[in-house]
C-alpha cells in the first residue's frame, strides 16, 4: 500500500510540473511535441532531416539512458540548439527534466520544441511533459504488430509517423492494417507515411505542425 501511494504521488507531482511547463510554453509561444518510439525507429534521423528542411526556429531535447550521441547528431546536422538529457537508467523523460533543460534555453528565440523521448513504447507514453502533441513513430523494419502490442501510446498519440516507408517493397508489412489499428485506438489520429531517404511525407508533417501551432 505504501509503495502504491508513493507511485501515485510521483505521477501527480509529474503532472503538476507538466502543467507548469505547458503554461510556460504557452506564455512564450512555444509549440512542444513529445516524440516517442522504439530504439532504431528513426526518431533522431527525422530530427536530422528537420534541421535541414523545417524553416522555423526550434530547439531539440534528446533523452537517452546514457551518452549524448543523438543530440550530437543534431548538432552535427547543423543545429546548435540541441540539448541532451541522460536519464541514468530511467526509461522515460519526466516533466521536471524538461523544466530544468528548458531553463537553460533562450526561449524567446524558439517557436517549436522537439522532445525526443527515450527509446521505448511503454514508459514514455503515460508521462506528460507539458507537450501539446504526442507523436508516435513506427518503422517498417519493426514489424506491423506494434500498435496491437503497445496500445497505451496509440490511445494518446495525436500523430503517428510510419517511418522508413522506402523499405515497404522489401519487407512483409501490412501498412493498411497498421493504420486501421491506430484508428481503432484514436479515430482522429493523423497518420503520415515518412522516409528521410526520399523525404516522403515530411513536408506534409511540417505543414501540419505549422497549422497546429497557429491554433494552440
Amino acid at each position: 500500500m505504501v509503495k502504491k501511494t508513493v507511485e501515485i504521488s510521483a505521477r501527480e507531482h509529474n503532472d503538476l510540473i507538466a502543467a507548469e511547463n505547458r503554461k510556460h510554453f504557452f506564455d512564450h509561444g512555444i509549440f512542444a511535441v513529445n516524440i516517442i518510439g522504439s530504439p532504431g525507429c528513426g526518431k533522431t534521423s527525422i530530427l536530422e532531416y528537420t534541421v535541414n528542411h523545417f524553416n522555423e526556429t526550434f530547439a531539440v531535447i534528446v533523452g537517452d539512458v546514457k551518452t549524448a550521441l543523438d543530440s550530437d547528431r543534431i548538432i552535427h546536422a547543423g543545429h546548435s540548439n540541441a540539448y541532451a538529457i541522460e536519464t541514468g537508467g530511467g526509461c522515460h523523460l519526466t516533466a521536471q527534466m524538461i523544466k530544468e533543460k528548458v531553463g537553460q534555453m533562450e526561449t524567446a528565440a524558439i517557436d517549436y520544441l522537439f522532445i525526443e523521448n527515450v527509446g521505448n513504447l511503454v514508459c514514455p507514453s503515460t508521462f506528460d511533459l507539458g507537450e501539446h502533441l504526442k507523436i508516435a513513430v513506427l518503422s517498417i523494419p519493426e514489424g506491423d504488430e506494434k500498435v496491437r502490442k503497445y496500445p497505451a501510446l496509440f490511445l494518446r498519440a495525436a500523430v503517428v509517423l510510419i517511418n522508413k516507408v522506402d523499405l515497404l517493397g522489401f519487407m512483409d508489412y501490412d501498412i493498411e492494417r497498421v493504420k486501421e489499428d491506430c484508428r481503432a485506438h484514436n479515430s482522429k489520429v493523423k497518420i503520415f507515411e515518412t522516409s528521410v531517404k526520399t523525404g516522403q511525407g515530411l513536408d506534409a508533417f511540417f505543414d501540419y505542425l505549422r497549422e497546429q501551432r497557429r491554433y494552440f
